[in-house]
């Protein structure tokens, strides 16, 4: 009850009294980057790490030491709608937060290509959550709406040096049978 009490205190919840009708007054695109102190990612969209298990001891991967978990906050908007496609090292869990659905698109080694949508319309099929193996090329897309927020668990901790983008001629040789969305989602 005071969580509905804060959503009502703070805009979030309105009630129209006639209709009987709850009504979720979402936050705008630049309020949440404001909010969330959202930067540019390279990848595409924006992002803000929010997570590092600083507390923990660091897991060795043979090229130096890893934060056993990082989590971020991973925004795409309807002017910067793409995550180019990338490979990362390490397992990662995407959870939908709020706004239009994220489409995912994955090929994994053996060049199987597989599509998820992370949104809130679990009857249609979509998701709440996905987790991708690490080794696994990944590109996601906002295919309508103005924002779309979704956060990253990634395990063992996300490292800059542990990711790959996505070059268009190295993936079409790699994976010629998916020209079409590596075209589409590389620079």
């Amino acid at each position: 009850m005071r969580l509905v009490a804060a959503a009502l205190t703070t805009g979030l919840l309105t009630v129209n009294s006639s209709a009987g009708e709850i009504q979720v007054n979402y936050p705008d695109r630049d309020t949440v980057i404001k909010q969330l102190g959202l930067e540019s990612h390279i990848e595409g969209g924006y992002f803000k790490r929010t997570f590092q298990a600083d507390h923990r001891d660091k897991i060795d991967q043979g090229d130096g030491p890893r934060f056993t978990m990082t989590s971020i906050f991973y925004l795409l908007t309807a002017d910067s709608p793409i995550g180019h496609w990338h490979l990362n090292r390490s397992d990662m869990s995407h959870y939908y937060h709020v706004g239009a659905p994220v489409h995912y698109y994955m090929i994994h080694p053996d060049g199987e290509l597989e599509k998820a949508v992370l949104g809130p319309d679990l009857a249609a099929g979509q998701q709440l959550q996905l987790t991708v193996k690490g080794g696994t090329w990944k590109a996601s897309h906002l295919p309508s709406g103005d924002y779309g927020l979704v956060s990253e668990a990634v395990s063992p901790g996300f490292e800059y040096q542990d990711m790959q983008l996505g070059e268009n001629r190295a993936l079409l040789e790699a994976f010629p049978q998916h020209r079409t969305l590596i075209e589409a989602y590389t620079r």
